[in-house]
Formats: structure tokens, sequence, C-alpha cells
């Protein structure tokens, strides 16, 4: 049988070699770019987002900008990801506060962020791995299936209780990098409905594959 500790290390060990490029496929040139984007992309595809902020970003280059729009202007932009209306006022709503209440410049901390409208803690794990390189763990659905199939965190009934199990043994050093693993074995091999198994170096640690 093996230990918990084996697992991870064999699974990581393997994404290491594997997936050693994996990287957010947002397109984002600064942080206020990336926190946008990472807003819109809530039940969303990176790629539909990435189509939509071009002319966004065009519109609107920074935070005191997108603060000085107007709701229904915001709208006409990001009218087809998804939930358009409400990311529109949290776009407006965060902008806002940024520019009032931290001179312009987006925080780095995960209350800060979190203190933000449209700001979850998913999406503020991801500004800290990916915005500013510190370590986190942003859970997703597909971080949390991975980890579940993959019985690196099989017992978490939410995406804290994942996070906070895959932050205990997956070292500091490579966790933002063993985000993007997750997130992108989940988008391309392990997916919901009809799981690539056949491509998967690891499915002989999945407890839901069978021969």
């Amino acid at each position: 049988m093996l230990s918990r500790k084996d697992r991870y290390s064999n699974i990581l060990a393997w994404f290491a070699e594997n997936m050693h490029n994996a990287k957010s496929e947002l397109n984002f040139r600064n942080p206020y770019e990336l926190l946008v984007a990472v807003m819109l992309s809530a039940q969303c595809t990176d790629k539909r987002v990435n189509q939509v902020t071009p002319a966004l970003f065009e519109r609107y280059p920074d935070i005191y900008s997108l603060a000085k729009g107007t709701e229904d202007e915001i709208l006409e932009y990001i009218k087809s990801v998804s939930y358009p209306n409400a990311k529109a006022l949290h776009l407006l709503q965060m902008a806002q506060i940024v520019v009032e209440k931290c001179d312009g410049v987006i925080p780095s901390t995960l209350e800060a962020l979190t203190s933000l409208p449209g700001v979850g803690r998913k999406t503020a794990n991801v500004m800290l791995a990916v915005a500013f390189g510190k370590p986190a763990m942003p859970v997703d659905t597909h971080v949390f299936r991975v980890s579940h199939r993959l019985g690196l965190a099989d017992e978490a009934k939410n995406p804290l209780q994942t996070e906070m199990i895959l932050r205990q043994y997956i070292p500091e050093s490579i966790l933002s990098d063993a985000h993007h693993w997750l997130l992108l074995h989940g988008r391309y091999v392990c997916t919901a409905l009809a799981p690539k198994c056949d491509e998967c170096g690891i499915r002989d640690y999945c407890k839901e594959f069978k021969e």
C-alpha cells in the first residue's frame, strides 16, 4: 500500500519531468491585466477571456482608466463571457477601490485581495502565485477533481479543504507549479467527462481508473 507521502512524491516527480513549462494560459502583461482576466475567467474558459481582453485593455489600459469607466461601457466589452453583468459591476467596483484605497497598486496579500468585489479565494491565490511569485494553491474545479482522482485529497469536501491538504504535502518551493500541473492535467487529460486515461502517465495512481 503506497503511503500518501510516497504518492505525492511520485506524482509530483512525474509532473516535474513531463510538465516543466506549465504556466497560466491567460494572456496578461502585468498584475492589473491578470486580475481582470482571472475575474473574467470565473465559470468561463481562458480561451474566451483571451478573446475579450485585447479590446478591453486597449480601452482601459490601466486601473485608473477602468475606475473611470461605466458599468454599461465595460459590459459592452465583456458581454460574451459568462455572467457579464455581475462581472462588469465587480470590475468597476474593484478598480475604484484599488484606486481609492491602494493608490492604484494591485494588493499582494490574500486578505487585501479577497476584500475586493468579485475576488474570491481562488482568484486571490492565482494572483499570489502568478502575479507575485508567492507560494499559493488556487483550487478550481480541475484541481479539485484531479486531486480527488489521484488520491491526493480524496477526503476533501470542498476547495478550501483541498487547498489545505495540498499545502500540507506539497513543498512551498513548487506549490505554484503544482497548481498549474494539476489544473492543466485536468483541463486536457483528466477531464470531467470522458477522461483521456490512455494518455495519462500517472493513471496507475488514479483511484477511479480501471483497465
